[in-house]
């Protein structure tokens, strides 16, 4: 439960500010070229709200809704989701939206997305600012990757070190290194000290969606930090032991100590740890569920040699303004495999996105996950779907280009449409997290 409110926390404050800077983007642009705002909410308010004011000699009514789905800034004369019938039934005021030329009316409705672009950009920037770039260089990886049994069945075997893809050098493991794995043709990896060349079938990530098995994790030894059970105690184990062989069998890796494990649950077995320079063997129970009663070792960054990349002010700004470029680029990129059966069964809704964020507070995670946040909501709301962003650019866009402004009852139904394929898509997408959750 604790694990729930801190992901839902994160969530909700990451979304809130989210929300604001794009909904301000709107309002301030509208304030500059005069056309009056009647309503800033954060969260929307049907029935009721928690919270509003209306300043003296303001317009502008600010408030709070009870409903966590996002926010709005109702712009007079537009139609928006308010579909206000109405106020478009007068004739149209000076300070209204309808009434202005299609370029402030273009800049007023990509004020949101620029902003949240802009902030991405801004908290990167920070990010680096703050903590630096720590990462660990694939090739201090001396024990390799565990691969997911979708890339073992085209060539990749535990152990293996990733070098290159195609002629691309793989530096880090992350999204990107994904991406450059199954858009290649070939993956060059190190294996028992030899190159090894492995072919990438071109429906890799169709696999990779429908196994739902992930890439590939990080290959460490099974050091023991802590024997917490007394059989494990009475059997001899020690902090720091290395695990190193189970029944006769190697375990290089923690990975291999676990499926050893699991294949003698309720068993004694015989374990050979490596404890200062020298080898013990022992007879150690296993209990019913395939576990030791120790605790491992598994801070990377201290079994791996990492990088950190450090910088100032004035450096900080480029290298967040590349981060910000390329995370978008990689999102756009993988935005094609949404529209394959495997891409649209891997859509999520609030829960997949509250589980980008950890089940402890840092600041650090949080900050980057508001920012790969930030360049979603830009994206999603500049697609020319009608009720966002883009679904009014691209009606602004025809009429500058044919001089002819769509029709305000074309314009009503086309929101009402735009509201419908938001809804049903909002439901797909939180439908397919329910049905994740109970077919753990």
């Amino acid at each position: 439960m604790e694990t729930f409110l801190i992901k839902a926390l994160q969530l909700i404050f990451s979304l809130s500010i989210l929300v604001l800077i794009h909904e301000f983007g709107h309002f301030i642009f509208a304030r500059m070229f005069k056309v009056r705002v009647e309503k800033f909410y954060l969260f929307f308010d049907p029935w009721f709200s928690l919270f509003k004011f209306k300043p003296k000699k303001s317009d502008t009514e600010y408030g709070l809704g009870w409903l966590p789905l996002g926010g709005y800034c109702k712009i007079s004369g537009m139609i928006d989701e308010s579909l206000d019938k109405e106020q478009l039934s007068k004739p149209p005021q000076p300070y209204e939206f309808r009434s202005k030329p299609a370029g402030p009316r273009l800049l007023i409705m990509t004020a949101g997305v620029i902003f949240n672009f802009l902030l991405a950009l801004f908290i990167y920037s920070m990010v680096l600012l703050q903590w630096g770039d720590t990462y660990i260089p694939l090739k201090n990886v001396t024990y390799g990757m565990d691969y997911s049994s979708t890339f073992k069945n085209i060539g990749f075997e535990d152990g293996d070190i990733l070098l290159k893809a195609d002629t691309a050098t793989l530096e880090r493991f992350n999204e990107d290194c994904l991406r450059k794995v199954v858009n290649a043709s070939r993956v060059t990896v190190l294996r028992n000290g030899e190159e090894v060349v492995i072919d990438i079938p071109e429906d890799i990530m169709q696999r990779l969606l429908h196994d739902k098995e992930g890439f590939a994790t990080y290959r460490y030894p099974m050091i023991i930090s802590e024997v917490s059970t007394q059989s494990a105690k009475e059997a001899g184990l020690q902090t720091n032991d290395r695990i190193v062989d189970i029944n006769g069998v190697g375990t290089v890796a923690a990975s291999d100590v676990i499926k050893e494990l699991h294949a003698n649950k309720g068993a004694t077995v015989m374990v050979t740890v490596e404890r200062d320079g020298r080898t013990v063997s022992l007879s150690a129970p296993v209990d019913t569920v395939g576990r030791l009663g120790i605790m491992s070792k598994t801070s990377l960054l201290k079994l791996y040699e990492p990088v950190t990349l450090r910088y100032n002010f004035f450096s900080s700004i480029p290298a967040g303004i590349m981060l910000g470029v390329n995370s978008l680029k990689g999102y756009v990129s993988d935005m094609k495999f949404v529209f394959t059966k495997e891409g649209a069964k891997s859509l999520g809704g609030f829960g997949a996105i509250g589980n980008l964020f950890p089940a402890e507070w840092d600041w650090k995670l949080f900050w980057e996950r508001t920012a790969f946040l930030s360049i979603i909501l830009a994206f999603m709301n500049i697609l020319p779907i009608p009720a966002l962003d883009g679904g009014h650019v691209m009606f602004l866009l025809y009429e500058v280009v044919t001089r002819r402004k769509p029709g305000d009852k074309f314009l009503e139904y086309a929101q009402i449409a735009g509201m419908i394929i938001l809804f049903a898509l909002l439901i797909f997408a939180n439908g397919n997290d329910v049905l994740r959750f109970f077919s753990k």
